[in-house]
């Protein structure tokens, strides 16, 4: 038997980690809390008022990369992202191989509440395999989420993208081959984001965006996710008909953040 892949590994723990919060805490009492969270604002519609949309991720570490920056405070990077003009945040609340946190999430959200109506919206990215990790990303303050088809079957990701929805929260869907993209316009995905990176064994090619992007849903917002550096890396996937990139180590790396999205923005 061939051991599992690394996307295997992650959501197995996932599950555990799922088992052991509903035993803290009740789906009744995180429901509570999402329902009293300020409401989100429409995640897509943030993305489409941007030219070149950067989603700009919050990341203190990753199984291919080890520690990127493991002590970094997530409210003062969101507001860095947010005063470089990021039209979204995306914020990975993974603990075991990210280093990420519900915290981090909600720390985000509060510092850029202070910008009102036009703050970025903010995506709670994780491996999503359950509704209670829904109201736990409402709860934290998250106006989107995403979902992998590599690690959701058909009636799963039905169901968690229709929750996502009665939360108030639309879905990025993340697709890895043309067979999951196929997958994610059969259920309607407003939100399409092609990962160059393979999570069954976190190689990149940037090639998967260009293979890809002409079997997307038409009425869907394309996104490309992974291995973008350069102002270059972006034009190439706007070339394909991609209108937002998700940009993280680089940014994380970066000395200054708003800077480099204003280069990756052509701004």
């Amino acid at each position: 038997m061939s051991s599992p892949s690394i996307l295997e590994t992650i959501v197995a723990k996932r599950r555990e980690d799922v088992a052991e919060a509903k035993a803290a805490v009740t789906a009744g009492e995180l429901q509570r809390a999402a329902t009293a969270a300020a409401p989100p604002i429409d995640f897509v519609a943030r993305l489409a008022e941007s030219p070149t949309a950067v989603i700009a991720e919050i990341k203190r570490a990753s199984p291919s990369k080890g520690d990127i920056a493991p002590g970094m405070d997530a409210g003062e990077q969101a507001l860095r992202y947010a005063q470089g003009g990021a039209a979204g945040i995306s914020v990975l609340t993974e603990p075991t191989w990210f280093k990420g946190t519900l915290d981090d999430l909600r720390a985000a959200r509060e510092a850029v509440g202070a910008l009102g109506e036009a703050r970025p919206g903010l995506l709670r990215k994780d491996f999503l395999i359950d509704e209670y990790q829904l109201l736990e990303a409402r709860a934290h303050g998250a106006d989107a989420v995403l979902l992998i088809v590599a690690c959701l079957d058909d009636e799963t990701l039905a169901r968690l993208l229709g929750c996502s929805r009665e939360l108030g929260m639309e879905a990025m869907v993340e697709v890895n081959s043309a067979e999951e993209m196929e997958r994610a316009g059969a259920e309607g995905a407003r939100l399409v984001g092609i990962n160059n990176r393979d999570l069954r064994s976190f190689e990149v090619d940037l090639g998967t965006t260009d293979r890809l992007a002409g079997g997307a849903p038409a009425e869907a917002m394309l996104a490309a996710l992974s291995g973008i550096n350069t102002r270059e890396d972006v034009a190439r996937f706007e070339g394909v008909g991609a209108t937002a990139v998700l940009v993280g180590e680089a940014l994380m790396r970066a000395a200054d953040p708003a800077a480099m999205i204003a280069e990756l923005r052509g701004r």
